[in-house]
């Protein structure tokens, strides 16, 4: 599956829902773990202001990765985020959509570079 890097820094980043476990399997209640280091994944809702638009858009982050001081409205970073484009059918109906993965969540932005 591809893995598109996304440059947010130009953005601002709101939560509009705390994030909360991820649930794998709906039916049987599984949580959603990390393949590679099996730590918990959490999901949150942030809304995406950028060149005059904005988006909801849901993050996973790993539980180790979610910062302190997140409540509502609070602008966030997000550190290694990426996207990747999905595709499935059910009930023999096509679905698609981008899925948004961060590494962290912190309260805040990213330090500005300093330009000398």
């Amino acid at each position: 599956m591809r893995v598109i890097p996304v440059d947010a820094s130009a953005a601002t980043l709101l939560v509009t829902k705390l994030p909360e476990v991820k649930v794998r399997d709906r039916q049987t209640g599984e949580v959603a773990v990390d393949p590679v280091t099996n730590d918990r994944l959490m999901v949150m809702e942030l809304v995406f202001i950028a060149e005059g638009g904005s988006d909801m858009i849901k993050v996973t982050v790993p539980e180790k990765g979610i910062g302190e001081g997140l409540v509502m409205g609070v602008p966030v970073f997000l550190s290694g985020l990426v996207a990747r484009p999905w595709e499935s059918e059910f009930n023999g109906r096509a679905r698609h959509g981008i899925a948004y993965r961060a590494d962290a969540a912190m309260v805040g932005a990213p330090a500005a570079s300093v330009q000398g």
